[in-house]
């Protein structure tokens, strides 16, 4: 029996049903079934193989899946622009999950400040907050590079790592960029 992780490691069929739960049930009630379900096995995995190496992977595979995620959003919304990805953030706000402030909004850019945040209240409520930045925060980047990788995202502080509020800034790169 091997004790090494690897990074590289499939997560997911290569072909699978399309994925409707964000539709359906909201991320942020999707996110608490994840976490619930991530933290014992990452902590099992961790007390086997050290929970860095553990860390590591799971920070890998939540990358990559959402990149996956991203382009199937673009799919599913029919097109991948700033203004669809902006409509996409019904998913992440239903049930109140975040309480946004948007600063400017239209083809080129989009800037919002999250100004509370229940994903990083529920990963503290589970006693896991270590955790939320890698199983929530972290999925961003990853995100918005599959639904577009013409669109970059800033972002400097997160209230999950302790600042007052999210700072999120999408740019849409130049056309040459996208060609």
């Amino acid at each position: 029996m091997s004790t090494t992780l690897s990074a590289s490691t499939s997560v997911a069929p290569a072909v699978a049903p399309p994925d409707t739960l964000n539709a359906r049930i909201g991320v942020l009630t999707r996110r608490e079934v994840e976490a619930r379900i991530l933290a014992p096995i990452i902590d099992a995995l961790g007390e086997a193989f050290g929970r860095d190496a553990v860390i590591d992977v799971v920070r890998d595979a939540i990358i990559r899946i959402a990149q996956t995620q991203g382009a199937a959003l673009a799919d599913s919304m029919g097109d991948n622009s700033l203004v669809a990805f902006a409509d996409s953030l019904r998913f992440w706000t239903q049930d109140n999950a975040l309480e946004i402030e948007v600063l400017a909004q239209d083809e080129e850019q989009f800037n919002f400040n999250v100004t509370r945040c229940r994903y990083a209240e529920l990963y503290r409520a589970l006693g896991i907050p270590e955790l939320g930045a890698v199983l929530s925060c972290n999925r961003d980047g990853a995100l918005i590079q599959g639904f577009n990788p013409a669109i970059e995202l800033t972002r400097t502080q997160t209230i999950m790592g302790g600042a007052a509020c999210c700072d999120f800034r999408y740019r849409r790169q130049s056309r040459a960029v996208e060609e």
